[in-house]
């Protein structure tokens, strides 16, 4: 929304008409000769419509351009925004996905598990607000991508770049819980939460999931876990970002659903299993709706200056006027 600092300039912007009638229409205002025609004893004199009376015309047209907007600049324009300030800190999340090979099984069209698993997680950061949030994925190894941050963008572009065994063939379930619960060590947040999705049983990692589990629930983190996929034979399809190796087969599917059941429990979180993908989007809305805190938020009111713009765009015209009559139309100017 525009506003105004300094309304009363824009009276200014009465003299500009008197000021076009003098400089172009009032008579005897110089430069002219009176001459009688009865005297002259001949026809009449008419200006030509030629290219530089168009020319000539629109300079004057940036020269009264560039004073009005000169008159607005000092009206001081700004730009007026209202932006809510939050008095109090959201919750801490951090979503924990497993890139296996196993993710890749297309059982969640039109797309493979991890692809949907990510349009999901999109859609979720998408709805959240002051809620910090980051991302920790996981193999044979875990690494963090994004620590927990507001800058969502960021979030959604290091769940871009994730791409299946970029750190391993393997599962380490409790590698990725134990990542995610270092980072929520230090934070200052009321309520700290992990996001688990996996569609395997844990076999890699220095970790196993019940000490991360433990580790997890002693800092006060709750964890929701989601186990992934259907059971039995699944078609399998993805290609190594690596190698660019194609890799296709069946594949058996299962998880651990007892080891997902004991973390969510003993960590005050839920477990959820998604068959499909719109089973996932209800999981991620479900959880949206239980992990939402009542915030302190008010008002606030942001000005922004805006009269340097005025300013540039004024000079520009002015030398537009200037250029066209001193270059083009050779007029002898001081």
């Amino acid at each position: 929304m525009w506003t105004l600092e300094y309304p009363v300039y824009l009276f200014l912007l009465a003299v500009v008409p008197v000021g076009i009638w003098m400089r172009h229409f009032r008579k005897r205002r110089g430069g002219r000769l009176t001459f009688a025609f009865d005297i002259w004893k001949g026809s009449g004199f008419s200006a030509k419509w030629t290219g530089l009376n168009i020319l000539l015309g629109f300079s004057h047209l940036l020269f009264w351009s560039g004073i009005i907007v000169f008159i607005i600049a000092l009206a001081g324009p700004s730009l007026f925004i209202q932006e809510r300030i939050f008095l109090s800190r959201g919750i801490d999340i951090i979503v924990v996905l497993d890139e296996s090979p196993s993710m890749a099984a297309q059982d969640f069209k039109p797309n493979n598990r991890f692809q949907s698993a990510k349009n999901v997680i999109r859609e979720f950061i998408a709805g959240r607000e002051h809620d910090p949030i980051g991302l920790v994925s996981f193999g044979r190894e875990a690494a963090l991508r994004v620590p927990p941050t507001l800058d969502y963008g960021e979030v959604l572009r290091g769940l871009d770049s994730l791409n299946l065994m970029d750190l391993g063939d393997g599962t380490a379930i409790g590698m990725g819980i134990a990542v995610a619960a270092l980072h929520l060590r230090s934070s200052t947040a009321e309520y700290k939460v992990i996001i688990l999705l996996t569609d395997g049983e844990n076999n890699a990692g220095e970790i196993p999931p019940e000490t991360a589990s433990d580790i997890a629930t002693g800092l006060g983190i709750k964890i929701y876990t989601i186990g992934i996929g259907s059971q039995g034979e699944v078609p399998l399809e993805f290609t190594d970002s690596k190698s660019g190796k194609v890799y296709k087969g069946m594949y058996r599917s299962g998880f651990d659903e007892e080891l997902l059941i004991r973390i969510a429990e003993e960590s005050g979180g839920e477990y959820f299993t998604a068959l499909s993908q719109n089973s996932l989007e209800s999981i991620f809305k479900t959880i949206d709706s239980m992990e939402t805190r009542g915030q302190k938020v008010k008002l606030g009111i942001k000005t922004i200056p805006r009269h340097n713009v005025f300013l540039v765009i004024g000079i520009f015209l002015l030398f537009g006027d200037y250029v066209i009559r001193k270059a083009l139309l050779k007029e002898v100017l001081p």
